[in-house]
């Protein structure tokens, strides 16, 4: 139908009558636009003093008593650095690819923005540069882009714009390039130039090479695609476009751009993690008690200092080099261990017999606790924790992606053996190691400050209560195997199952004899053993029964390594520190430790006594095999200890200037070595201490700490000492302990062991005693040694 059938006509419309009111109509558009955008523009627009006032999420650093970065804590990874620290040639290589005009502009380059229009944008030559100025890009990155209903790239743009001529007006051209440098993204939670440096080339800011710097800035341009660790073509190419654009600006020749352009990238990739660096396990637990400090102490403004955000700088007394070398032989031997455990149930599993071990371990476990409380039955929880997916678990090879059930992932890791290592100074209290577990990522439980059973390790402790209530190091004990009546008739036996002859102290704890611990602790009193631990500074509860003097009680590795501290001090016991002091963000100190405090829980008789006695328990002991990892010069007193069904295996020693201690077991005690021979102390846990003390002694730094000499023994200290360490009867002239009346049953004694016939033959060969034949040997090494000082006079 046409417009005349219809009665309308196009050339019968009176246009000009809607002229007026159209105007009107866009008016009114334009000036809702022009106040929409002016209202977005300046709505919350930071002035003058809001820029003052910026304050960066910076992250708080760990470093180590030899200076070293240990970790950080962060909500993003952000260290500010100032503006002395940025190398010209990283200054550079920024102004010669985003701002040229950096120091002409104030704040907003007109002439700049014309250029990218007509060369990026019209040209398509991407080695103009961006349009946005050094300090567009500043307020980019201080106030991030919103998405708005409508115009949101105009909005922004304008407030860009705005706030960097706030910017300007507000720093000086070196302040804004330092801002700048603090704020840029560098991609996976890196944020600022020193974030960046040590992610990807393990360097700090002023240390940065040319070529580096030119990867850096070139990143800025798209922080994934120019990724030098994930896409090295890519971020070398742009790299080379920096280098070139410096050569344009004749910030380099053309022979200098040109030679670093054929330059490699020489990625040194650094990603510290909560989960990686060193000592994890210690970054954690200081994590928790700073976090409790932080929320009682307060900044200036009266806000709670915040350990994510306020850029505190935290000083630690861990020794980086002894922390390096510790995790080392940690992993040495752990991973070689895990092998031997692999082989020793080769054919079975170590929960075959007790299944119950598998079945807590699934209702330990976060799917477990999570299928649960979907309120499944038994047969879809089951197939639940049988369905398979793709996984990374740890191996000793490295992450390995494997298609498991979540009940293949638990039997995966039940097989684990763990391990802590601590390591303090004896004399100050500080803390030098703490290796709390075998990986912190996969692993968080930590074994420096979780408690198991102790085993021989307590004997030193009882022995030293013994020599504190008047027991003579001379008395002879009877190697019986005695029934404690008041005790549930309990009654002790021998790890070897061997009886027979007389120990004194020094033989019944060379050999970790434990009927005769058993008479000791009996003799000393079982509570004033149990108030001499812990006056120590064992703090866990101990039962006050005779058999804790096998070490039945559950203590921590700390606690442990703490109270040895005291029998290397001199009799004097001090609380392990590990914390120095904390600056603020300014550099301010706010907390400084205290001195350490000194306690003489033990004389230090005792203290020489039972250090002499551990040092034959390293000689001819069973801590033997320690010369294996350090030779015959290491100068280490220590104990073996392993528990029942050899769930536990430990070594606590010590030198002069440092004791150590290590523990090694499953998660679950279940899950052990099913021969004492694998399962002992001296096979579990003793090659890490080895290991330990073996590259120290290879350091040149640290080898004091190896083979410092002890003092020699006094007359009197000798005197008191004098006597064979076994003797197949009762010797005359020494004191005989015969207080067990209650003998056990003949059958249940065997031959005496191959250690007890050694001390025999020596025993006929020395009819004297081997201490003042030690004696003399060391005075006639001491004359020799004071000749030869003379000659060198």
């Amino acid at each position: 139908m046409s417009n005349q059938e219809q009665g309308f006509s196009l050339k019968d419309f009176n246009w000009k009558k809607w002229i007026k009111p159209g105007m009107i109509f866009l008016a009114v558009l334009f000036a809702s636009i022009f106040i929409y955008i002016t209202y977005q523009v300046y709505k919350n627009l930071p002035d003058g003093n809001d820029l003052k006032n910026i304050r960066n999420a910076t992250a708080s650093e760990i470093y180590s008593s030899d200076g070293i970065l240990i970790g950080k804590y962060f909500i993003q990874d952000r260290t500010d650095i100032n503006f002395e620290k940025l190398p010209k040639h990283l200054i550079n290589a920024l102004l010669a690819t985003e701002d040229i005009r950096f120091y002409k502009h104030n704040g907003f380059d007109r002439r700049g923005m014309l250029r990218v229009l007509f060369k990026s944008v019209i040209m398509q030559d991407e080695s103009s540069g961006g349009g946005s100025t050094v300090e567009q890009q500043l307020a980019k990155n201080l106030f991030p882009r919103k998405r708005y209903r409508f115009f949101s790239m105009l909005i922004n743009k304008t407030r860009e714009a705005i706030v960097a001529t706030r910017l300007n007006e507000t720093f000086n051209k070196n302040e804004i390039l330092t801002l700048y440098f603090n704020t840029v993204p560098y991609g996976e939670n890196a944020y600022g130039i020193a974030a960046g440096a040590r992610r990807y080339f393990n360097s700090a800011v002023d240390s940065l090479n040319v070529q580096q710097a030119a990867t850096l800035v070139g990143m800025l341009k798209a922080t994934t695609s120019y990724n030098p660790a994930k896409n090295p073509e890519k971020a070398k190419e742009r790299r080379n476009v920096v280098l070139q654009q410096m050569a344009k600006y004749q910030f380099l020749t053309q022979e200098e751009a040109e030679k670093y352009q054929k330059k490699d990238l020489k990625i040194r990739y650094n990603y510290l993690s909560h989960n990686t660096g060193l000592a994890t396990y210690f970054r954690e637990y200081l994590r928790q008690e700073l976090d409790e400090w932080c929320n009682t102490h307060y900044k200036p403004d009266g806000t709670p200092y915040n350990l994510y955000t306020d850029g505190l700088k935290i000083y630690t007394t861990i020794d980086s080099k002894m922390q390096r070398h510790a995790e080392k032989a940690m992993t040495e031997h752990m991973s070689k261990l895990q092998v031997s455990f692999y082989s020793h149930w080769k054919n079975t599993t170590p929960w075959k017999k007790t299944p119950q071990v598998l079945t807590d371990a699934c209702k330990r476990s976060d799917r477990y606790q999570y299928l649960k409380s979907l309120d499944l039955d038994d047969t879809d929880l089951k197939k639940e924790l049988n369905k398979k997916s793709e996984m990374k678990v740890f191996t000793w090879a490295g992450e390995k992606d494997k298609n498991f059930s979540t009940l293949d992932s638990i039997k995966h890791y039940l097989y684990f053996l763990q391990a802590g290592f601590f390591a303090m100074d004896p004399f100050t209290g500080q803390v030098k190691v703490w290796v709390g577990g075998i990986n912190h990522k996969y692993f968080k439980y930590d074994h420096v400050t979780s408690k198991r059973q102790v085993g021989s390790t307590f004997k030193p402790i009882v022995y030293a209560a013994a020599l504190e209530s008047g027991i003579s190091p001379c008395e002879y004990f009877p190697n019986q195997r005695q029934v404690i009546e008041e005790y549930d008739n309990w009654s002790p036996k021998n790890a070897d199952g061997n009886y027979g002859g007389y120990y004194s102290m020094t033989g019944a704890l060379t050999n970790s004899v434990n009927t005769v611990s058993a008479s000791l602790i009996m003799k000393a009193g079982v509570n004033k053993v149990v108030n001499f631990a812990e006056k120590l500074g064992i703090s866990s509860p101990l039962d006050p029964v005779p058999s804790l003097a096998l070490g039945t009680a559950d203590v921590s590795l700390m606690e442990m390594v703490s109270a040895y501290g005291a029998f290397a001090n001199g009799g004097k016991s001090v609380t392990p520190n590990y914390l120095l002091k904390i600056k603020d963000k300014a550099g301010k100190t706010i907390y400084k430790s205290n001195p350490p405090y000194f306690r003489q829980t033990v004389s230090a008789p005792t203290a020489e006594m039972i250090t002499y006695m551990l040092r034959k328990v390293v000689q001819e002991g069973t801590a033997a095999g320690m010369a294996n990892y350090v030779g015959p010069d290491a100068q280490i007193a220590g104990k073996t200890g392993t528990t029942q069904s050899h769930a536990d295996g430990w070594f606590i020693g010590y030198t002069p200037s440092l004791v150590a201690g290590c523990w090694v077991g499953a998660e679950d005690r279940r899950v052990h070595f099913r021969s004492i021979d694998l399962g002992q102390g001296a096979h579990m846990a003793m090659p890490i201490f080895g290991k330990f003390m073996g590259k120290l002694g290879k350091d040149k730094k640290l080898k004091k700490y190896v083979y410092q000499q002890w003092p020699d023994l006094s007359e009197e200290m000798y005197e008191n000492m004098d006597c064979v360490p076994f003797s197949e009867n009762a010797p005359d002239g020494y004191p005989v302990d015969n207080s067990n009346t209650n003998e056990a049953s003949e059958e249940e004694l065997t031959s005496p062991s191959e250690n007890q016939r050694s001390h025999r033959r020596q025993e006929s060969k020395e009819p004297l005693n081997w201490f003042k034949n030690i004696f003399k040997k060391k005075k006639r090494e001491r004359t020799s040694s004071e000749n030869e000082d003379d000659e060198w006079y």
